[in-house]
């Protein structure tokens, strides 16, 4: 062998031993690389998922807190509606009560409750009264029930009243007393499930 082709074998042998270092470096490094990048894409997964979940977490709860402020609204949209709907209704129980008031059934109404308030006080000294605008009907009632009635200063929108002053009782059938209990313990029923 020459040493042309000594030298050409050698150069082709450092060229062969660079080529497969290098071909190992670029391997290694690659590898490396990939590793990152597997690493990487771990993590960024990782944290889209988290994101995902806390996102998902945070509209739930935005829609449970419009949902709860709908259904607050709601209930007071309904509550309002049906206080108005319960003045209306009680506005139109005060007006039969002023037309059941101009008739004979309620005359014997009176005297009723009047024979019943002697029956119960029994003997015992009691004021009868009855409302400013029966102070017509004050006579023809004393006559019909054999006792003496005042007239309040009070208007009771009609009906009567007694007091026992020994016994510290009030006997109360007034109109405005049976109304105004009522209309506290009146309650609209049904349509409060709202959900």
């Amino acid at each position: 062998m020459t040493v042309e082709e000594k030298i050409a074998h050698i150069q082709a042998v450092s060229m062969e031993e660079a080529r497969a270092e290098g071909n190992e470096i670029i391997s290694a490094y690659k590898a490396a690389l990939e590793k990152v990048f597997e690493d990487h894409k771990r993590e960024a997964v990782r944290q889209s998922e988290t994101r995902v979940r806390a996102e998902s977490t945070n509209a739930r709860q935005q829609k449970n807190q419009a949902m709860a402020k709908a259904q607050l609204d709601l209930k007071r949209k309904q509550g309002k509606v049906q206080q108005e709907l319960k003045d209306k209704l009680f506005a139109e129980a005060e007006e039969l009560v002023r037309e059941f008031m101009k008739t004979a059934d309620y005359d014997a109404f009176l005297v009723k409750c009047i024979r019943s308030a002697l029956d119960f006080a029994a003997g015992e000294e009691m004021t009868l009264y009855i409302n400013p605008s029966d102070a017509d009907k004050k006579e023809r009632l004393e006559r019909e029930t054999g006792t003496a009635l005042t007239v309040s200063a009070e208007d009771f929108t009609g009906g009567m009243r007694a007091v026992l002053r020994g016994r510290n009782i009030l006997i109360d059938h007034s109109f405005k007393t049976a109304l105004a209990n009522e209309y506290d313990k009146f309650v609209f029923s049904g349509g409060d499930d709202i959900g």
